[in-house]
């Protein structure tokens, strides 16, 4: 019988940069309260998956994703988090930590200069990581291959560690590099609504394929005891 490898790619929490809708690739920021209270959600929403190994990227959000969801995770014990580079989200330069619609209005405004194109027509996920390296001043943010070439390093090295293993591993990442990777990697993949915050997308490894199981599931997020709708009325 074949053996394949299954991953769960879980995007981390909702982050303060998040709620302020600012741009957020190497740049971090903390979980907010909502955002540890949903992953705590998907981790009790994980709790009897048994995963062999868990890496995230090195940034810290994604680090402290990782660590609630093992702590609500009934084999996590031996379990620890390897942090992992390649794993992090794309880079944006300059225009890290400014508001997003900055970001996007001046990728229109270039678009529609340099290449006579309706502003909000920025094409493809690359033609946009490309534009935002052309337009960086200081020339630092990723393009696609930049971005692709340090993703699939780390694809590769998990693929070697734990192909025909038939266990689950668990992957903490971030919205565009995990919708970037799934992609590139999963024939006829066709889905267009962004990551949510603490989601789980499942793709199976088998026989050098690539099976999308499920894409931004939060369906699974278990219910938490809020002290905050406690009914006290007989107190």
């Amino acid at each position: 019988m074949a053996t394949g490898v299954t991953f769960y790619f879980v995007r981390h929490g909702e982050t303060f940069l998040n709620l302020m809708e600012r741009v957020q690739g190497w740049a971090n920021a903390p979980l907010t309260e909502r955002g540890e209270k949903d992953v705590h959600r998907s981790g009790k929403g994980l709790a009897d998956v048994e995963f062999d190994a868990v890496y995230s990227s090195d940034l810290m959000r994604t680090i402290d994703t990782a660590e609630i969801i093992l702590s609500e995770n009934n084999f996590a014990e031996n379990l620890t988090i390897v942090p992992m580079k390649a794993f992090r989200e794309v880079h944006f330069g300059y225009y890290e930590g400014l508001p997003a619609k900055v970001l996007w209005d001046q990728v229109d405004e270039f678009v529609t200069k340099q290449h006579d194109l309706p502003a909000g027509d920025r094409k493809t996920v690359q033609f946009f990581m490309n534009t935002v390296k052309e337009i960086d001043p200081y020339n630092n943010a990723e393009n696609y291959m930049d971005f692709w070439m340090r993703v699939e390093t780390g694809l590769i090295e998990l693929l070697e560690r734990h192909a025909d293993t038939n266990k689950n591993i668990l992957v903490v990442s971030h919205g565009m590099t995990i919708r970037n990777l799934l992609e590139g990697l999963v024939a006829d993949f066709d889905e267009i609504e962004p990551l949510k915050n603490a989601s789980v997308s499942i793709v199976k490894y088998l026989n050098g394929q690539f099976e999308l199981l499920a894409y931004n599931q939060v369906d699974h997020f278990a219910e938490i005891a809020d002290e905050a709708s406690v009914d006290h009325s007989e107190k």
